[in-house]
């Protein structure tokens, strides 16, 4: 079985993500940025890790604090929350993922607006836009739901779940002829798994 592991703020119920340190990227030139790829090392981060990765979101997520939740697996949200790109105000735009993942969340012209105009959105519209799987009332009750779900998977069959990421994750960028091929690949492979066999019996059994 997977493991759950927690990974809170001081205040998991009320924690703000405003992004890359403004001051960092001030005086940051274009050959600096340029010759140490900078932002890079984190804005695939959540692709590479084979666990899944659930936010639970209470606060602010700008810049590339939106950028980070929009990494994650599952994505849930308080209706408080308040999401944002932010960047152009600062003379930029997103560097860490934001203007493709916010667009396949979202669609090109909703994502452009928010994009060009730096305006926030709330946990609400990210529960309605589809950027957020589940949105909760409170802070609390967004925090509980987040575990509750990691502990439903982490129950689930190891390999299996991280086949699942796997394959869903290659719909982003795969066609779907493509997509459909590949995870038929991937589920016949789980064919071979100890887990499917023991899942096969004890489902056969219940019947």
């Amino acid at each position: 079985m997977l493991r759950r592991e927690d990974f809170r703020g001081t205040d998991p119920c009320n924690p703000t993500s405003a992004g890359a340190d403004i001051k960092e990227m001030k005086d940051l030139t274009f050959s600096t940025a340029y010759n140490t790829n900078f932002i890079a090392s984190w804005s695939s981060t959540t692709t590479t890790i084979r666990t899944p990765f659930i936010a639970a979101v209470n606060g602010y997520a700008l810049g590339g604090g939106c950028e980070l939740a929009l990494m994650a697996d599952i994505l849930y949200c308080s209706s408080s929350a308040t999401f944002g790109q932010p960047e152009i105000k600062l003379g930029t735009i997103p560097g860490a993922g934001g203007s493709q993942r916010l667009t396949r969340a979202v669609g090109k012209s909703r994502a452009m607006e928010l994009i060009m105009t730096g305006r926030n959105f709330s946990g609400k519209e990210a529960g309605e836009w589809g950027v957020a799987a589940r949105v909760f009332d409170s802070a609390q009750e967004c925090v509980d739901g987040a575990v509750e779900t990691a502990e439903k998977i982490a129950k689930m069959s190891r390999v299996s779940v991280r086949a699942a990421k796997e394959v869903v994750n290659k719909s982003q960028e795969l066609s779907l002829r493509e997509g459909v091929e590949y995870e038929r690949k991937v589920f016949h492979s789980l064919f071979g798994s100890k887990d499917q066999k023991i899942g096969r019996s004890t489902h056969q059994m219940q019947a």
